[in-house]
């Protein structure tokens, strides 16, 4: 049987579309893990350095793990790339600048990330940080929830 055009077209953008997205889902792993490695030589100060734990939605459950590096980009901005696992095989990572201000060694931090119209659009953030404890929630058009992360064990 042979393909109508509409439908040989919708075939071709689905599959330009999925490799579009490997290709950006693989390349941010690569620096991720750069990122990642290149931080477990270096030794955390305050919030900065490398996080792990779990993200939660509180809209249908969904979760998976999560691990971010933070690095200090000026006295009141912080970068922080993410690396979320959904459903146990898809990664995704992220960059998201959070502003910060630190009162009694506790940051409270606020931000948004654009992580595109396929994953939800622009997401905001609301944290609080010590140098041991990273809680966030998070909230998009379609998304809300939370994450918690903790200093990951020296090995991993």
């Amino acid at each position: 049987m042979r393909q109508t055009n509409s439908a040989s077209f919708w075939t071709a953008t689905r599959s330009a579309a999925f490799h579009f997205f490997l290709a950006i889902t693989l390349t941010g792993c690569s620096t991720f893990n750069k990122e990642w490695e290149a931080a477990a030589t270096t030794p955390a100060s305050g919030i900065e350095g490398r996080w792990s734990g779990e993200w939660r939605s509180e809209k249908n459950n969904h979760h998976g793990s999560l691990r971010a590096v933070v690095s200090k980009t000026s006295p009141t901005t912080y970068r922080a790339h993410y690396r979320a696992k959904y459903m146990k095989i898809l990664r995704f990572t992220y960059v998201a600048t959070l502003h910060g201000t630190e009162t009694n060694n506790i940051v409270t931090l606020e931000g948004e990330s654009n992580l595109g119209k396929l994953a939800g659009g622009i997401y905001s953030y609301k944290a609080t940080a010590t140098p041991t404890d990273f809680k966030s929630t998070y909230k998009s058009k379609y998304d809300h929830g939370r994450y918690e992360m903790t200093r990951p064990p020296t090995n991993e």
